[in-house]
Formats: structure tokens, C-alpha cells, sequence
């Protein structure tokens, strides 16, 4: 959860009243945010200096409040947008309409996007400030929410690095390209000399705040870069602005370009930033478009300002927090969240609520979110406290009463239970197991931590192996087992991917001990009351010889159930084992435990 730091007399001031420490906490409480922490800026100072108090105390130091937000509402990152929902919450405000300006498509800037992108950093969305007015407060705030937004959603740069320039100080129409670092030249922010982009890196891996960036273009062979139409550089994303183009207190019309390698993130960012700062805008709540002309001609504007519509069921509202609300009710709450909603009846003659989303609500995606806006607004305090009825008191999950039956089972047989990572590195879970990758089965981490977490694992083969390689000097036999799930893309479902839960049980001796992989599949299915029918017979299950990679040849079989493959299981293949450092022959049955319900 991401913590803001606000100055309190500032955010009294937005609020348009003064509350005592207890009330403001109260007002954070219902509104689903937390006063994490009241200090001030010197003392902060002093904490990162180690100095005590009385070595740097002032009795007129400003208050900070540290208020902690929910992780996806970026529009809560910066001042402006915390003051703006908390009046609307409390009602001293109603919900702004963002516009976009009417400008000529003439005479709209803008932005061509060179095929040479495609190789770094492909996506870029604009947009034009007019007439805004910054004193030191805002212009610090505006720094401030690009920071935070970057080591936000924006993944520290990787996903998404945010520009901010000096209109007047540029010529349009603009290009975004990628170029050798050879061929690029220009004055980085802050800075009066004349650098080349591959001398920039060398000299930003001293600089503490933008040697983390380097790494994620230093190895390409072109770099992204954005020109005017004077072939001014505006900035080298993700690592600096040109100093040309730097923005200050006299900025009155600031042009903000965001490079992405997820468009879907570059537009959330756009708009979250053009519209937090749409308010000092000569015309307030009003933003300039700007046109975005691809490498195949198509052009675009953005950004999109349009709001969502979505209809719930009141039904479903009132029956997820449990607490009987009309219509109008959920209307108004709805509408002190920044969700202007409206009420009609369907044909059943049942309520339904519609809602119109606005572009600083990216976190609305379900119904399920909306109606954790209506929970917040209502009053988690209260919600009724109630106990779950006879009829699911106590009762489990078939899935999970299987899992907890099969793990018993296997235990009984003399296994002993592993429980191993759900994330694996790429090669673990493809190469290593004579595997290639078709790139439409597994779940790949798009910032994995290091290169042991690449991907989700879509076998609990690799695990298991991974675990007798690293317990090579334990006694033989090694009998060891695991259930968990595995995860595969499906675009059937709303994230795209699915869980599966699977058994794994190995075997590792002087011998192969296939006989007793074996064994331990007729046991399964004899707990499970699933008979051993003949070949092509639908009412239990059978065995056919298969040709997996990961198994030795000869040596290995599917089990069908229903006509259908739940599991495979046979001597792994040397190579495997090699791979993963094991010096003796290992049996392996991997079942699909979902399918035998």
C-alpha cells in the first residue's frame, strides 16, 4: 500500500475546513484510507541523518501527515486528488466533468511514431496542459505524482516513464523514434553540457536516483527518443528530459508524452496526470488533445476522457454486504465515491444501478468493485456482524475435501509432502524438462524479481525434481509428493489465465521404481472408486503408452479417465534428470486432481 506525504495545512486548506488529529482519522477511516503516521519534514530529515531531537528541533516545524491509500486508486497519489475525493465524499463538491478541448485537427499537435520503436518501447500517449498556472505548492506536487506513479503502476519505468515539457519552448509537429546511441546528442536535464546517449549511461551509474533506470535500455542497440520538429530532443525515455524543454514556475502550457511498453497503463497514467492538474488549467477541468499517428498511418487522440457505463443489479449489491438498501440509497453513495449513478428497473421489475465511470476511476473494472464502493461509503462499521448459515457452516470446498483425502492417501504410502514455489524460472519449466515453449501456456512475470521467478509453473514437475537435486545426499529411496496448483493462459476468463490443481508423487532409488509410480495411480483411483476398465472404456479409467518428452521412451503412459487425459506418468527422461543435477533413475505420476471430481 503506497504512503503520500501531505503537508496538513495544505490539505486543510484544499478541504476547505480544519479537523482536529482524531477527526481527520475518522474522516480516513470511512473513507477507506489510513493515517499512517503524523511527522514533519525536519524530523524526517533527522531520522534519515540519525540525529536526535534536540540537535535540529523546531517547535514551528509544518505538520506531514502520511496517509496510507489503497495500491490501484493513483488518483489518491498527490494532493489534489486526495482533497478532491475526500470533499466529494464528505459532499462539499460535486463530481468534475473532464473535456477535451475543440481543437481544429489542423491545428492540433501532433506525434509520429518511427516502425524503429517497435524494438524497445512501441507505445507513446500525449497531451496538452493549457493555461495552467503553477505557484511552488502545485509544481512540487506535479513533480511528486510523477515520481510516485512511477514507482507505482508505472513498475519503476519499465512499464510506463512519464515526460513533462515546456511547450513553448518546442516546435510541433513531434516524432518518437528509436536511434543508436551513437547518433543521439543533446543536454539532459540539469545539466549544460552536450552528452552522447551511450556517455549519458556511463555517467548516470554514478547518479544514486537514475542509475536503477539504466538496465532498461542500456543493452538495446537504439534508444528511444523524442524529437520536435527542430530535431530538439524533448527526452530519453525512461532515464532524462532534455534541458531545453525543463518545466518551471512560468510554464504556462506543459505538453506530457508517456513512452510504455503497456499501452493500457500509458493512457491510466496520462489520465490520471491530466486530470489531477486539469484544476489550475485557464479553463478549468479541460485538457488539450493530441494527436498519435503510428507507423502504419493510423492515427488516434489522446487521451480518452470518455467515462465507462456499467449496470448492476441492486441485488447483487445488497446481497454481497449483506445489508437491505434501496435504490436511491445506493445512488447517493455511489455518488459520493465519484461514481454518478442512476437508477431503473429491468423487465423483471428489479432495480438496477447505473454508473458512469470516470477517467480517474481506472480501479472500477466489476461489479464487485462498485459494490465495495457502496461497503465503504455505507459503513464497514456498520455492517451487521452475521455467522454462516447451517447449511455452509463448516463445510469444505469438494475440491479441497479431495485435495485433503488424496494428500492423506499418498502420505499413507509412505510419501512425504514437499510444497515448493509456484514461480520458476523459464528454463525449469521448459528446457530443463525437454519442453519448448509454444508461448500459449504459461503465465509469464512481466518484472520478475530474478530469473528464478520468471513464469508461473504450469507442471509441479519441475519443483519436485528441483527438490530431490538438492537432496542428493539423503538416504535412498527419496518418496515425495506435492498438491498445488498450476497456472495456464485461458482467455475464456476474465484475467486471462486458470488454476489447476494438481498431485505429483516421485520416486528416486538405485532403480527406477516404476512399479511403485505405478502402484500409487491404481491406489489413487482405487480410493477415488474409479475402476481399471479396458481401452476406449468411458466408465473408469485406462493406461496408453504416450511420448512426452520429459519421460524415457518406452517407459511411460497416460491415464484417461472419461475419455479424457487427467495424468501421465513414467521413468523421467537421463537428460531431465542431468539437468537438474540427480544422479539416480526417478519414477513420476503428475494428475490433474479437478478433472477426477
Amino acid at each position: 500500500m503506497p504512503t503520500v506525504s501531505i503537508g496538513r495545512d495544505c490539505l486543510f486548506e484544499e478541504l476547505g475546513r480544519t479537523y482536529t488529529q482524531e477527526e481527520f482519522e475518522e474522516l480516513c477511516f470511512d473513507f477507506g484510507i489510513e493515517l499512517d503516521d503524523v511527522t514533519t519534514e525536519k524530523a524526517i530529515i533527522r531520522k534519515e541523518k540519525h540525529l536526535k531531537e534536540e540537535e535540529g528541533a523546531d517547535g514551528d516545524e509544518e505538520v506531514i501527515y502520511k496517509i496510507e491509500v489503497p495500491a490501484n486508486r493513483y488518483d489518491l497519489l498527490c494532493l489534489e486528488g486526495l482533497a478532491q475525493a475526500l470533499r466529494i465524499f464528505v459532499g462539499s463538491q460535486q463530481t468534475p466533468t473532464y473535456t477535451l478541448a475543440d481543437v481544429p485537427v489542423s491545428s492540433m499537435h501532433k506525434i509520429y511514431i518511427r516502425p524503429e520503436t517497435a524494438r524497445i518501447r512501441p507505445y507513446i500517449v500525449c497531451a496538452v496542459l493549457r493555461g495552467i498556472t503553477f505557484d511552488e505548492a502545485r509544481y512540487n506536487s506535479f513533480i511528486d505524482l510523477q515520481d510516485r506513479l512511477h514507482q507505482n503502476i508505472c513498475r519503476r519505468r519499465t512499464l510506463v516513464a512519464i515526460g513533462t515539457h515546456d511547450l513553448d519552448t518546442l516546435q510541433g509537429p513531434f516524432t518518437y523514434e528509436a536511434l543508436p546511441p551513437t547518433e543521439i546528442n543533446f543536454v539532459p536535464l540539469k545539466q549544460v553540457k552536450n552528452f552522447r546517449a551511450d556517455e549519458l549511461m556511463d555517467f548516470y551509474k554514478s547518479d544514486m536516483k537514475l542509475k536503477k533506470f539504466l538496465h532498461i535500455i542500456e543493452s538495446s542497440p537504439v534508444y528511444p527518443i523524442i524529437y520536435d520538429a527542430n530535431r530538439t530532443v524533448l527526452s530519453l525515455p525512461p532515464i532524462i528530459n532534455g534541458a531545453h524543454s525543463a518545466i518551471s514556475l512560468k510554464t504556462k502550457n506543459v505538453f506530457i508524452e508517456c513512452t510504455a511498453t503497456d499501452l493500457t497503463k500509458a493512457k491510466i497514467v496520462l489520465n490520471t496526470m491530466v486530470t489531477m492538474f486539469s484544476m489550475y488549467c485557464e479553463r478549468i477541468f479541460e485538457v488539450e488533445p493530441v494527436e498519435v499517428v503510428g507507423p502504419d498511418g493510423k492515427s488516434s487522440m489522446c487521451p480518452d476522457l470518455s467515462v465507462f457505463e456499467m449496470k448492476v443489479p441492486l441485488s447483487y449489491i445488497t446481497s454481497s454486504i449483506g445489508v437491505s438498501l434501496e435504490a436511491n440509497e445506493v445512488v447517493g453513495l455511489l455518488n459520493r465515491m465519484q461514481l454518478q449513478s442512476d437508477k431503473s428497473k429491468s423487465n423483471d421489475g428489479s432495480w438496477v444501478i447505473h454508473l458512469s465511470v470516470p477517467p480517474t476511476r481506472s480501479d472500477i473494472l466489476h461489479a464487485c468493485d462498485v459494490m465495495e464502493d457502496v461497503a465503504i461509503a455505507y459503513g464497514y462499521n456498520k455492517i451487521p456482524k452475521t455467522k454462516p448459515t447451517s447449511l455452509t457452516l463448516g463445510q469444505q470446498q469438494p475440491l479441497n475435501q479431495v485435495t485433503d483425502l488424496l494428500r492423506l492417501e499418498v502420505a499413507m504410502a509412505g510419501f512425504s509432502e514437499v510444497l515448493t514455489w509456484i514461480l520458476c524460472s523459464h528454463k525449469e519449466n521448459f528446457l530443463m524438462l525437454n519442453r519448448k515453449d509454444d508461448s500459449k501456456m504459461a503465465v509469464v512475470i512481466g518484472n520478475p524479481r530474478s530469473s528464478d521467478f520468471e513464469v508461473v509453473r504450469t507442471s509441479l514437475m519441475p519443483g519436485i525434481l528441483k527438490t530431490v537435486g538438492h537432496n542428493k545426499d539423503h538416504p535412498r529411496p527419496i518418496k515425495i509428493f506435492e498438491v498445488g496448483d498450476v497456472v495456464f493462459l485461458d482467455g475464456e476468463k476474465d484475467v486471462g489465465a486458470a488454476n489447476r490443481r494438481q498431485l505429483a508423487a516421485l520416486y528416486c532409488n538405485a532403480n527406477s521404481g516404476f512399479e511403485v509410480i505405478h502402484g500409487l495411480v491404481d491406489r489413487i483411483m482405487e480410493v477415488l472408486g474409479i475402476p481399471f476398465v479396458p481401452v476406449g472404456d468411458d466408465t473408469g479409467y485406462y493406461i496408453k503408452p504416450s511420448h512426452e518428452p520429459e519421460f524415457f521412451p518406452g517407459r511411460q503412459a497416460v491415464i484417461l479417465y472419461r475419455g479424457k487425459q487427467i495424468g501421465r506418468f513414467g521413468i523421467v527422461h537421463p537428460e531431465v534428470l542431468a539437468n537438474f543435477d540427480i544422479p539416480d533413475p526417478c519414477s513420476l505420476v503428475e494428475l490433474n486432481i479437478e478433472a477426477l471430481l
